[in-house]
């Protein structure tokens, strides 16, 4: 008796662990726990780590400068079909689109062809090498025999190049509008700036 009397004593006297001994022992059983080791050394709780690791990656936006895009297998981006009359619009509209970031490359009959070259060779040559042709539709654009013949070059082309004809009307009433067109939308020119814009979108697209 007096042994397990002696027992019951050294039990009840038995010290008690210290605080440090209590918060070594609860950092232990912390940096074991499952929830713990999933935050990370971030300090992130685990719902923010999940989180984190289902987030979408960014799509990635084609770029037409990249050296394998399709934009070089042609010497164009745009062919500015237009009237003799028309070249000095055609002109602020060709420094418009080659000042822009994409660095547009236009042809303008009037500048760019080959002195002692055909003209229907070069109008040819310029509408299969370029991937938009942009049809300034104006007075002197609907008494130029040339710019109706490329503008069926352009129509013709644009089936088999997947290219897309841009109208531009100026100073035309619709009634004017030449009826090959007709089935496409085209951009009335009122404000030079805000149709320069619209032509550059529409390239762009």
């Amino acid at each position: 008796l007096s042994t397990s009397t002696g027992w019951f004593r050294r039990l009840l006297h038995k010290p008690k662990p210290s605080s440090v001994e209590r918060s070594l022992n609860a950092s232990r059983s912390a940096s074991s726990s499952p929830s713990s080791s999933s935050a990370g050394s971030s300090g992130s709780s685990p719902s923010t780590a999940v989180a984190r690791s289902v987030r979408p990656s960014p799509v990635a936006v084609p770029d037409i400068n990249a050296s394998g895009s399709a934009r070089w297998d042609k010497s164009y981006d745009v062919c500015i079909c237009h009237s003799e009359v028309d070249l000095e619009l055609v002109e602020e509209l060709a420094s418009y689109l080659e000042a822009q970031p994409e660095s547009f490359r236009c042809f303008l009959q009037l500048r760019d062809a080959a002195p002692g070259s055909a003209v229907m060779t070069e109008l040819c040559d310029a509408v299969q090498n370029s991937h938009c042709w942009v049809m300034l539709i104006t007075p002197g654009f609907l008494h130029d025999p040339w710019c109706r013949y490329q503008m069926h070059q352009a129509l013709a082309e644009a089936p088999m190049a997947n290219g897309r004809t841009i109208p531009v009307l100026k100073d035309v009433d619709r009634k004017d509008y030449p009826r090959e067109l007709r089935s496409l939308y085209y951009i009335y020119m009122a404000l030079k700036e805000n149709s320069f814009r619209q032509i550059r979108d529409t390239i762009v697209r």
